[in-house]
């Protein structure tokens, strides 16, 4: 379940006008809301790292539940078996935007083998030794750039050996996926702006439902403004309260 973008830049807004620090405009909490989202994200990959060390060490299951509660937030980001742009032949290939590559495959063979990744300069070797030269049952691929490559290409073009396979060919990845840019979207309506949710105009955060409170503190804290956590709990439960009044009335 996503966490609502117009729920997160109230409660900011709420706390930006108690702190007197001024209107965020929809432009600017964009932004922040963005780089907030990207530093949650990435923050779930340091902590399992260092919750894997530490479990390695003790035996522990206070770590072994935390590497849950990570794995369960990092899922939802998980794609399989996503299709990579061959067209180009000749074993070039166009990975889809990821944040972490996972495995690649091809069926070339008959079945799915496990195309792996060598670097630069170890494959000059691999394809002048008779023991080592990839085969479609045992294939490699390596990263490279084009010249007039922008970042995003540079990034994910690869070049599969053998060259055999190609256009055509069905070469699937594993992945993580960045989080969807967000976006509160809204029409202007008597000179303000007014939240509009048409996903034409909105996008939510991807992030898991209980990182809504920590979006909020994030965002702040971007925006330069200091609070206490339990100042968002004291809105949080202020607005559910006046929102239960609301319905039962």
């Amino acid at each position: 379940m996503a966490v609502s973008i117009d729920t997160v830049y109230q409660r900011v807004l709420n706390i930006a006008n108690k702190e007197q620090r001024g209107y965020i405009t929809p432009i600017e909490f964009n932004l922040l809301a963005n780089q907030a989202q990207m530093m949650i994200f990435e923050q779930y990959f340091y902590d399992l790292s260092q919750f894997e060390e530490v479990l390695q060490r003790k035996n522990d299951t206070t770590y072994g539940d935390m590497i849950d509660i990570i794995n369960e937030k990092i899922d939802h980001f998980e794609k399989y078996r996503q299709a990579v742009d061959m067209s180009n032949g000749g074993g070039v290939g166009i990975l889809p935007d990821y944040y972490r590559m996972g495995e690649i495959y091809t069926d070339k063979c008959g079945h799915d083998a496990e195309v792996e990744l060598i670097a630069q300069n170890e494959i000059h070797h691999i394809l002048n030794s008779p023991l080592t030269t990839p085969t479609e049952t045992y294939p490699v691929y390596v990263r490279f750039s084009s010249a007039g490559d922008n970042q995003t290409n540079r990034e994910r073009r690869i070049q599969i050996y053998p060259t055999t396979i190609g256009n055509g060919d069905n070469v699937v990845c594993n992945y993580i996926a960045r989080p969807a840019k967000v976006a509160w979207g809204y029409t202007i309506v008597n000179e303000k702006p007014l939240y509009n949710s048409d996903p034409a105009y909105t996008t939510n955060f991807e992030l898991h439902q209980s990182e809504e409170k920590n979006l909020v503190i994030k965002i702040l804290e971007l925006a330069g403004i200091q609070i206490k956590q339990q100042d968002i709990y004291q809105i949080a439960s202020a607005e559910e309260q006046q929102q239960t009044t609301q319905e039962k009335s």
